[in-house]
């Protein structure tokens, strides 16, 4: 079992004043229109640039991408290593990589509670009832007893761990609410979220380590990362086979991938080759998916590609703002100095009169179900 404080540090905290709630009110409120906001998080633990201070920089999605605002938060100072959102509850969740968890209002702008703990913090998860936070311990924790910390969302608190092996990196909730999902080394661990069961684990996966993956709307199928080429392993989640395996490029491309997404209609895949600065583009009507497209990228770095909840733009690790039809780059993420920001810790945010209507993922998820329902 996990070693864990009994008591881990607590905290709560006002991260703003009357005057910028009233002026966050002022900016997103509108009565009669919803709109649509990108939250990135600075700096992004993994990768060094694009950084911009420590807090979440907010843009118009509507406008432009236009920078809106930034809201500081100074925890951030550690280093994120993840951002989610559940719409219900309209908070935001944030992992820092010296194994800290915090939990921020997106109505009231305030930081309702921050704690630290012996071990993680990496991507984190939240079920869409918002009743569940699946804490990863982090890919570099190496023990076997390495897997999930399950956080009570109201205060931080350890429900329970689930253990899954080493170097428990990233995870997803599936749409639906029904599983949580857990990428550690080579291994892919489902669980049930109604009791925390195991379902299965699927290994090996993803060729090396421990990297990105994604899912479709049936919870059917993953999109695993590779650790040695650029590329995916596609996985039957109900069977737990590893169906195939997908390489990008005409020649095999030796290094790894770090991101992998579907179009929210789940037409597309789209696959991070981050060092080559580009984005793979396949075709996922089809088993195996068939290579479609790409996409130039203006510059290196972490690897991560992501949509917004229409289908229209995607985001990756750059300050890249991208035309998901035209595949062409439409916009450059700027801050309020107008330096190029980047960062691969964001999720969409969409409000009407200041209020939470709907949030999307930091991954690229598959919502055709969802979507047609």
């Amino acid at each position: 079992m996990l070693t864990l404080s009994l008591f881990p540090s607590f905290r709560c905290v006002s991260s703003l004043g009357f005057a910028a709630a009233a002026l966050l009110f002022s900016t997103f409120s509108s009565p009669a229109e919803e709109r649509h906001f990108l939250y990135m998080g600075s700096p992004d633990a993994a990768q060094g640039d694009g950084h911009s201070g420590n807090g979440i920089l907010v843009f118009d999605i509507d406008h432009g991408h236009d920078f809106v605002r930034r809201i500081e938060i100074p925890m951030f100072v550690e280093g994120l290593r993840g951002m989610t959102a559940n719409g219900p509850t309209h908070r935001l969740y944030y992992s820092t990589t010296n194994h800290g968890l915090g939990c921020f209002d997106l109505e009231t702008e305030k930081v309702l509670w921050e704690r630290h703990y012996d071990v993680g913090c990496d991507r984190t998860s939240v079920t869409p009832d918002g009743s569940k936070i699946y804490v990863p311990t982090g890919w570099w924790y190496l023990a076997e007893d390495g897997g999930f910390m399950v956080i009570n969302p109201e205060n931080g608190d350890i429900l329970r761990k689930l253990p899954a092996g080493a170097a428990a990196h990233n995870s997803i909730t599936s749409l639906d609410g029904r599983f949580a999902l857990l990428g550690t080394d080579t291994t892919l661990t489902v669980f049930k979220t109604a009791d925390d069961s195991l379902v299965r684990q699927i290994k090996p996966v993803g060729e090396f380590g421990v990297f990105p993956f994604t899912i479709d709307s049936r919870s059917k199928f993953a999109y695993v990362c590779l650790g040695k080429h650029v590329g995916v392993d596609v996985v039957n989640l109900e069977s737990g086979e590893v169906v195939c395996r997908t390489l990008a490029g005409e020649a095999p491309i030796a290094h790894r991938t770090h991101g992998a997404a579907l179009t929210p209609d789940e037409s597309e895949l789209w696959i991070s080759d981050q060092v080559g600065k580009q984005i793979f583009v396949f075709d996922a009507t089809q088993i195996p998916p068939r290579p479609k497209d790409r996409v130039a990228l203006s510059a290196g770095g972490h690897g991560w590609v992501c949509f917004s909840l229409d289908g229209k733009y995607a985001w990756c690790h750059t300050s890249d703002v991208i035309d998901a039809k035209s595949k062409k780059v439409v916009a450059t993420l700027k801050d309020e100095r107008g330096a190029p920001f980047a960062s691969s810790k964001f999720v969409e945010v969409d409000m009407d009169g200041g209020k939470v209507v709907r949030v999307g993922s930091e991954f690229g998820l598959g919502r055709a179900v969802a979507k047609n329902e």
